[in-house]
């Protein structure tokens, strides 16, 4: 078995997994269940039981799309850049896969669950999850469709590495920080302190980018 099917298979159990919990789940629903949840990680809407597959299908599409257009990206990306390489955007794409069908799983379980924290526990994976995308961030080449795609680091390769090393030890630290975060506080708080730390790691690669292209017009002006 190759690698690419080998991905492609992993990919696939990992969707399936919600759909064969949900199924576990049903013999036990009640005829209306919650589906959705507000800031304060309490049920705000509710549907009949048939809508416990509705999550796992609306991720599950959603994984397989980003797995698709990530492991073939050398097919779709407008300029074709020679040094993206498929292992590392299949890998990428799998953590991708896994993260999202990882929350279709907390929300199932929360569905029957109530008395868990959501936010907390959504919160806790997404830190975790953005560190791990800061492993990713400097080992990502120029391409059209993952990372801080800007004008300047499209089109400058040097101004791309240095972005994304910078962007790495930024997600990396954020991502510990939102976790840390995650597991002390709770409520609004949290949820304010959360995208106050992703807004962060967002913007100071972004700057950084952007005062590294400034620099170099006005060596090639003098």
């Amino acid at each position: 078995m190759t690698a690419r099917s080998t991905s492609l298979l992993v990919v696939f159990l990992l969707i399936l997994l919600p759909f064969g919990y949900a199924a576990y789940l049903w013999p036990g629903l009640p005829d209306t269940i919650p589906t959705h949840f507000g800031i304060d990680g309490k049920p705000d809407a509710w549907g009949k039981k048939q809508s416990i597959f509705m999550l796992p299908a609306i991720m599950g599409g959603m994984s397989l799309f980003v797995y698709l257009l990530l492991s073939n990206i050398r097919k779709f990306d407008p300029k074709r850049y020679g040094n993206a390489e498929d292992p590392i955007f299949r890998q990428f794409a799998i953590l991708i896969v896994a993260f999202m069908n990882l929350m279709s799983l907390t929300i199932l379980f929360n569905t029957v669950h109530q008395d868990l924290s959501m936010n907390k526990v959504i919160f806790i994976f997404l830190g975790i999850f953005f560190a791990a995308l800061g492993l990713f961030m400097p080992r990502l080449k120029q391409n059209y469709f993952a990372g801080f795609r800007l004008p300047w680091t499209l089109e400058n390769s040097d101004n791309w590495t240095a972005t994304h090393k910078l962007a790495g030890k930024w997600w990396m630290a954020g991502g510990a920080a939102q976790l840390l975060s995650a597991l002390v506080f709770d409520g609004k708080l949290l949820f304010f302190l959360f995208f106050a730390i992703t807004l962060l790691m967002v913007l100071v690669p972004i700057i950084f980018s952007y005062n590294m292209f400034r620099n170099t017009v006005n060596k090639k002006e003098h």
